[in-house]
């Protein structure tokens, strides 16, 4: 038997029963994506069995088991995913065996095989769903397949997979009577019809054309049950794979996923039962991603991470999966910088006063957002290691990120005044960085010790205008210096300046008189020019001017 083969043809029949078996989810959340999450992880499984048949022409079935199951868990699609890729963990585990035992090929696989490696899927199953059978979904199928290729494994491998269909039949149509929600539904599990497309795919591969089957559909007259167990649905599902993790890791973890949300599955990608397993693939539904993949942080390194909105879930979820199309994510510090960018329409985060602002928090925030698409601000806060791990994070949640380099808030704001979520999302993202990028801007800082300039030599308490990482301007206070920087940067001329007034300013009366100086001097030597002040209370530079 070529189960390269056999996955190929379940490939094109879950193709043809995708919308069959996406009507009929309705456990453990009506989203109906059963059909096309079973067919994602099958054909990620072909891909790399295609992938090791390239470069290795070998016809042992234990090597391509082990392909499937290594595709089918990298690339496995929701709950049913998983599932599936444990299923194909149960051959890839018995054929390897059965390969050790053989003296290192197994040319074919026989119905005692066959039978051994349902059985061990069915086990895989229940442990990665926490230990527990829940009566009535694809365990019942598979149990009863497995059954029945046990009994008939003295017929011959083609009989035993005819009879593990018919018993699968009889298991299926049983499923509303074993599960409370699919009785309300009337409609048998998804699950399970997707695992009798896998068996019949199995049959015509090894035995002839497959019988036609029942086109199963929920009973039209049954309410679609938005919840299970009388609960409003979580909002997202959260996918990733874990590596480095040893297995009281994951026993921790699941217990922290089953805090957060339901549907947890850890499952383990060891090809053989005496191996220790480090890497996981791991779902959750839950209503906090962040909180789902900060707990996988915790146990190990994170990867492929995926997250989509569950569309029976809160209400004002659209279909798609987010809230909005678009939104700005500001990174700013400061309470009056947070009013300011907040009140200008962007979504904020504010740096840890010791840990900064690290990849995790960053993608957390920017899935916070509940936009499909994020202008990300990081305004000269975020480390740039830490910026590209956290925006290619989110966007492997499916979100589109666009970091905009801005390295001051001042440059921020100039980047959010041109904000339109009308346009195109490239044409956005370009347009703000272009107006971020012709923000001439500085700072003002005290001196703290005596030092070497390349303005002179300073003084403790001395004011120092910094442009570009350089200090240019030694003054008495930080007035003096301000003025000097606005002098430099309005050189060449511009028609706005904005002055952002840090917490190193300490009484409302001083920051207002800074302010009037700097407005004076803006009117007498400057005239067109506009000027904006804005108390934001950030730390570090006392100063932020920007000129555009």
């Amino acid at each position: 038997m070529t189960l390269r083969d056999w996955a190929h043809t379940a490939v094109s029949d879950l193709i043809t029963h995708i919308d069959e078996i996406n009507r009929l989810n309705v456990f453990p959340v009506a989203d109906a994506d059963t059909g096309a999450n079973m067919l994602f992880t099958m054909r990620s499984a072909l891909a790399e069995a295609n992938a090791g048949a390239s470069s290795d022409g070998s016809g042992c079935v234990a090597r391509t088991a082990a392909a499937l199951s290594a595709g089918a868990l990298n690339g496995a699609r929701g709950n049913s995913g998983v599932i599936l890729s444990q299923i194909l963990r149960g051959i890839a585990d018995v054929t390897a065996v059965a390969a050790a035992d053989s003296g290192g090929e197994l040319p074919h696989m026989d119905a005692v095989v066959l039978g051994s490696a349902l059985r061990r899927g069915v086990e895989l199953v229940i442990t990665s769903m926490g230990g527990e059978e829940v009566p009535g979904t694809i365990v019942s199928v598979l149990r009863a397949a497995a059954d029945a290729v046990d009994e008939c494994a003295g017929e011959g491998l083609a009989p035993a997979i005819t009879a593990a269909g018919d018993a699968a039949v009889v298991a299926l149509e049983k499923t509303p009577e074993q599960l409370e929600v699919l009785a309300e539904a009337g409609a048998v599990d998804a699950g399970g019809r997707g695992l009798l497309v896998l068996l019949d795919a199995l049959r015509s591969t090894v035995a002839g054309p497959a019988p036609a089957r029942t086109v199963y559909e929920p009973s039209p007259r049954a309410p679609r049950p938005p919840a299970v167990a009388g609960h409003p649905a979580p909002q997202f599902e959260v996918m990733y794979r874990l590596d480095g993790c040893d297995a009281g890791a994951a026993d921790a973890l699941r217990n922290r996923l089953d805090e957060l949300g339901e549907s947890v599955a850890i499952a383990a990608a060891a090809a053989r039962e005496s191996d220790t397993p480090d890497s996981y693939s791991v779902h959750v539904h839950t209503d906090d991603a962040g909180a789902a993949v900060e707990a996988g942080l915790a146990a190990g390194r994170l990867s492929r991470i995926v997250i989509s909105a569950l569309s029976s879930g809160a209400a004002g979820l659209p279909a798609g999966g987010w809230t909005r199309e678009r939104a700005v994510l500001a990174v700013v510090d400061g309470d009056g910088a947070a009013e300011l960018f907040s009140s200008e329409g962007a979504c904020v985060l504010r740096p840890d006063p010791q840990a900064g602002i690290s990849a995790h928090r960053l993608m957390r925030a920017v899935v916070d957002t509940g936009a499909a698409q994020v202008m990300v601000l990081p305004n000269g806060y975020v480390a740039a290691e830490e910026l590209v791990a956290g925006c290619t994070a989110a966007i492997g949640w499916g979100i589109d990120v666009v970091p905009i380099p801005t390295g001051s808030m001042v440059q921020g704001l100039a980047a959010l005044a041109v904000h339109e979520t009308d346009r195109p999302a490239v044409d956005d993202g370009f347009t703000m960085a272009r107006a971020a990028g012709a923000a001439r801007h500085g700072s003002v800082r005290i001196a703290t010790e005596s030092a070497l300039t390349w303005a002179g030599r300073c003084q403790p308490g001395d004011g120092l205008g910094i442009a570009g990482d350089e200090v240019l301007i030694v003054a008495a206070d930080a007035a003096g210096a301000a003025i000097g920087l606005l002098d430099l940067l309005l050189a060449s001329g511009g028609d706005l300046v904005t002055v952002l007034i840090g917490a190193g300013i300490d009484e409302d009366a001083d920051a207002t008189a800074v302010g009037d100086i700097l407005e004076d001097h803006v009117h007498d030597h400057h005239p067109g020019t506009e000027l904006m002040t804005y108390r934001t209370g950030h730390r570090g530079d006392v100063l932020l001017i920007g000129v555009e």
